[in-house]
């Protein structure tokens, strides 16, 4: 597989396990450091048969998938000692500490670069390593708010609510598996490992679309409407009422969308459900005729009463189906089980079924995220146990049963 000479010890918690499951997904030996009594991230749920226990949670389960894992206090100088014995056989470290927690360690990059100059670091946390926020306490929630992306979240006039699922971390996460190998690539140019400093803030800023730049080049700023945005004066839906559920629409005009919604028209027409002087719109040149005040912005609302009358009385497969032949921009909003259920998924073999430990039967997890036409990803191994694979790996440093025992009666391992 594509990084299988490459050892990970992947020592964050729920804040950036993606980024190592990543890396193993591609084939690295990612080697899971939890504290002795386990992960934080063990404690995120949902969990499988609604049992809170340790090896119970679903985030673990997906997230620790093809890693092994070993227990080490790094808060203990003797696990502080361990951890830096097997950083000589590491490529990479993973952490998502708060800033200084590792240094004070004597595990910080600094410490730890000094006697293994290959060795890559990456760093995940809230604001980045340096500046005035970085000891800031956070939360997803204040994350997606000092991003950015949070003012597009909630109906118009209303506080911003954020998306139900965590997403800041994973943003930093997916962000830091690529930095990571970024970095690799340099160290074949350079000749040295370096530490990749991953800011949360910053990662969720890139996700507003270029949004967050709209107020410094005097463009126009988009503000949240429930089900869609507001673009300047215009107000566009995202989300549409169709007769058996919800459609996804992009209807707007200008030189991007404006083809599409002429297209839209087209098709509306054919079928007796607008007129020709709405069909005949200058779909691209519109919205100058709207801020010109040619045309008044009364007449927007009426065009999204026609569109919206016209979509209630179709299912969205039929207008899914229309899509496709038209080259519309609709898609529908599909509940859990119906993308569960996905005929494409189907079709490309997306779906894996994998035994737990300690669970009665086979679980369904998503498949790899990309399919190759060599070096296929494959799960490899479930989510670990706490300390499943601490006399494997211990043993590397020559620890027997009897060093082993010693280490965890004094709380190391």
């Amino acid at each position: 597989m594509l990084l299988t000479p490459y050892r990970v010890l992947d020592l964050t918690d729920q804040r950036g396990m993606l980024a190592g499951q990543i890396l193993a997904d591609l084939g690295a030996d990612v080697i899971c450091v939890e504290p002795p009594d386990g992960s934080s991230a063990r404690a995120v749920g949902p969990f499988a048969g609604d049992d809170p226990g340790p090896d119970r949670s679903l985030f673990w389960w997906a997230y620790a998938r093809n890693k092994r894992g070993i227990t080490c206090n790094l808060d203990h100088s003797d696990g502080q000692a361990l951890l830096s014995q097997l950083a000589a056989s590491a490529d990479f470290i993973l952490e998502s500490d708060d800033p200084g927690v590792m240094s004070a360690r004597g595990l910080g990059y600094d410490n730890l670069s000094a006697e293994h100059s290959d060795l890559i670091y990456t760093s995940i946390s809230a604001f980045g390593q340096t500046g005035p926020k970085a000891s800031y306490a956070s939360t997803d929630l204040i994350l997606m708010a000092a991003g950015g992306p949070l003012i597009l979240a909630g109906g118009a006039g209303e506080a911003p609510v954020r998306v139900s699922v965590p997403q800041a971390w994973n943003h930093a996460s997916g962000e830091a598996a690529m930095a990571t190998m970024i970095a690799l690539r340099a160290k074949s140019k350079i000749g040295r490992g370096q530490h990749v400093d991953i800011s949360a803030q910053q990662s969720v800023a890139a996700a507003t679309m270029s949004t967050i730049l709209a107020s410094s080049i005097g463009a126009a700023e988009t503000a949240r409407v429930s089900g869609g945005m507001v673009v300047g004066p215009f107000m566009g839906r995202l989300i549409w009422e169709a007769a058996d559920g919800y459609i996804s629409l992009t209807f707007l005009f200008g030189s991007g969308i404006g083809p599409f919604s002429q297209r839209l028209f087209n098709w509306m027409y054919d079928e007796g459900e607008c007129s020709l002087e709405d069909r005949d719109l200058d779909w691209i040149g519109l919205g100058a005729e709207f801020i010109s005040g040619q045309r008044p912005l009364s007449e927007w609302d009426r065009l999204m009463g026609v569109v919206g009358e016209f979509l209630i009385k179709r299912t969205r497969a039929e207008l899914f189906a229309e899509a496709q032949s038209r080259s519309l921009l609709i898609v529908p909003v599909t509940s859990v089980d119906e993308v569960a259920d996905s005929e494409q998924f189907e079709a490309r073999e997306f779906w894996r079924e994998h035994d737990m430990p300690g669970w009665p039967e086979p679980v369904r997890f998503p498949g790899p995220f990309v399919k190759l036409s060599d070096n296929q990803i494959e799960y490899r191994r479930p989510a670990p146990t706490i300390g499943q694979h601490n006399a494997e790996i211990y043993a590397e440093l020559g620890l027997d049963a009897e060093a082993l025992n010693d280490l965890r009666e004094r709380g190391v391992i």
